[in-house]
């Protein structure tokens, strides 16, 4: 009634004393996922740009660029372009880019990224300063 497997499975520890797919380190997955978390907060922090421009915003931008790019072997991230929007976006935006840098600074501090880690702290900073003491209370 089946057709009996031909192959042996490369997801079984006994299809082979070593293994024919790529594993990564956990250093190298740490890496991944930060690159991911500061790519995304880049992202928040373009689009406050293009709502709210301001010389701070300008210099974060500038700052997580060059980090995803060192934590992506040279590979520049891509940035979002300038759209426009509602004020009242600000402030989800803002959260939304305190929550993208706290886990940003779980992951530096999991891999040791002093340079990471001290970004992202100064990045939850400013925002948590852009909303004020009563917006970052959970809802």
């Amino acid at each position: 009634m089946y057709e009996p497997i031909r192959t042996k499975s490369v997801h079984s520890p006994m299809a082979g004393t070593t293994s024919d797919f790529p594993h990564r380190s956990r250093e190298e997955e740490l890496d991944i996922q930060l690159a991911g978390h500061l790519a995304a907060l880049l992202a928040v922090t373009d689009e406050l740009r293009a709502l709210a421009p301001s010389a701070e915003l300008e210099a974060a931008a500038e700052r997580l660029a060059e980090q995803v790019t060192r934590l992506r072997g040279g590979r520049t991230p891509a940035r979002a372009v300038a759209s426009g929007g509602r004020k009242t976006q600000l402030t989800a935006l803002h959260q939304r880019a305190h929550t993208l840098a706290g886990r940003a600074l779980v992951v530096a501090a999991s891999r040791a990224d002093t340079a990471a880690a001290i970004l992202a702290a100064e990045q939850m900073d400013a925002h948590a300063a852009a909303l004020g003491p009563r917006e970052l209370a959970p809802h």
